[in-house]
């Protein structure tokens, strides 16, 4: 089987990220990364998904990004907006945590003779990040094919973001249609140490609204009602 390197944050994009890669026939090797997030339910749903969806292997690899801060996710002191979705990049954002993320993957693929990496991100129903955009993967992909031992001897690196053009519901029935069980997964920014979402950021707005879009139930574990979005 051709294998392919999936990285997988734990929530609903990975999650049916990882699934369109396993039904195409790959080998997947699934990659989460510890950076210091506010919670760590995110990477305990990663294990279960992986398990789930039928990945060949699962790592956690943990780079401490907290030592930068510059985002509420890796900064516990600051809160993370609850009052809705606003325009720009948001607080949210983890200065190069892509990057960072596709970097490992790079690495690991090369070690195992992989040309394919698989990643989550989408371009439509997302919350404004500039490293989910079809350019920054274009770019991340010709500079991936400079870099490597592999692509320098004539082993092409594709970079694959297969939703990137969906939005959140497409991406919901596209899940269900490879039986994705979401109610592994967990989106929310500040998610307790079980899984239970906040029903309030922009994370859990997002994904309330896909799933209400997709005319689907969602699963999502609250901590409290959400309230409306």
């Amino acid at each position: 089987m051709t294998k392919a390197v999936v990285l997988l944050s734990g929530g609903l994009d990975s999650a049916t990220t990882l699934a369109i890669a396993n039904s195409r026939g790959y080998e997947c090797h699934a990659l989460s990364v510890d950076y210091g997030q506010r919670h760590r339910s995110e990477l305990v749903a990663a294990a279960k998904l992986a398990q789930s969806i039928g990945a060949r292997e699962h790592k956690i690899v943990k780079v401490d990004l907290t030592l930068f801060g510059g985002s509420v996710l890796t900064q516990k002191s600051r809160a993370v907006p609850v009052g809705g979705i606003k325009a720009g990049i948001p607080v949210t954002y983890v200065p190069a945590r892509n990057t960072i993320m596709l970097s490992l993957a790079l690495a690991w693929a090369e070690v195992l003779e992989s040309s394919d990496i698989f990643l989550g991100v989408n371009a439509i129903d997302y919350s404004g990040y500039p490293d989910c955009r079809p350019e920054y993967i274009a770019a991340f992909e010709r500079m991936a094919n400079l870099a490597t031992k592999r692509s320098v001897e004539g082993a092409r690196l594709s970079v694959r973001a297969p939703l990137i053009a969906l939005s959140k519901a497409e991406i919901i029935q596209q899940g269900a249609l490879l039986s994705v069980d979401y109610s592994l997964t967990v989106s929310c920014y500040q998610a307790d140490e079980s899984g239970l979402a906040c029903g309030v950021c922009d994370a859990c707005r997002i994904r309330r609204t896909g799933f209400q879009a997709a005319g689907m139930p969602d699963p999502t574990r609250y901590q409290f009602a959400p309230v409306a979005c």
